[in-house]
């Protein structure tokens, strides 16, 4: 096991935002968190990563306590909406990310040929659309060294055609080591992209596995897994 979160909560003022939410992260996988805007998914993202502090709640990676001060060394989360460095190029930011992970040089360039960005590598980060922004930001995630990626809504923004070339290049990431862990909102992304699953719904974890294995919970041997959601939220 990766990383394990138990008993995660969140309150902002008066507000649950998370209640005793707990779940898994296997080595090697595409793991999905998923559920509507306003679920608590970014929330937790920023929780596990320790950029806000839980009520309560235990990570552990790798079956050792982590405590939120020293997560950066283990797992590296990319928020969704930043526009880092606006007046910088393209082609900088990534050259930026190369030299502060220590990467191949070239590594970026050959990320934005993957994502179509070669074009854009002269343009000014503040100047992109929010679908060229999701791919640069997506790009200079897959140059950090760090074993687990958080990804908040990494599909958000980008067309059909786009969607299915960072599906493809995530998967191929997968399957050279790195794990991967994703927040969407679209279940139809969700069920084509992830390996497992882990249903978020007002704050709480209603579900964790794969599409079968959640079927099976919900009842519903062919159900959809929007069908499979709503049966057990």
């Amino acid at each position: 096991m990766l990383l394990t979160a138990k008993g995660i909560s969140k309150h902002f003022g008066v507000n649950p935002v998370l209640q005793d939410a707990g779940f898994s992260v296997h080595e090697g996988e595409i793991l999905g968190l998923i559920g509507p805007n306003g679920a608590g998914k970014t929330t937790l993202f920023e929780c596990l990563a320790g950029l806000i502090p839980a009520d309560s709640g235990e990570v552990s990676f790798c079956g050792q306590r982590l405590d939120a001060g020293h997560r950066k060394g283990s797992l590296f989360y990319l928020p969704d909406g930043i526009r880092p460095w606006p007046d910088q190029t393209v082609a900088w930011a990534l050259s930026f990310f190369e030299a502060l992970f220590g990467r191949p040089q070239g590594e970026g360039a050959a990320l934005a040929e993957s994502l179509r960005l070669t074009a854009l590598l002269r343009s000014r980060v503040g100047s992109l659309s929010k679908g060229e922004s999701k791919r640069v930001l997506l790009a200079m995630g897959l140059l950090t060294p760090h074993p687990l990626l958080l990804l908040d809504e990494p599909f958000d923004g980008l067309d059909f055609r786009q969607t299915r070339d960072v599906m493809a290049l995530l998967a191929t990431v997968r399957t050279q080591g790195r794990t991967l862990f994703l927040s969407i909102h679209q279940l139809t992304d969700a069920a084509r992209v992830c390996d497992r699953l882990v249903l978020l719904s007002r704050g709480r974890v209603a579900g964790e596995g794969t599409l079968a294995e959640l079927r099976a919970q919900a009842g519903l041997p062919e159900g959809g897994l929007e069908e499979v959601f709503l049966a057990l939220t």
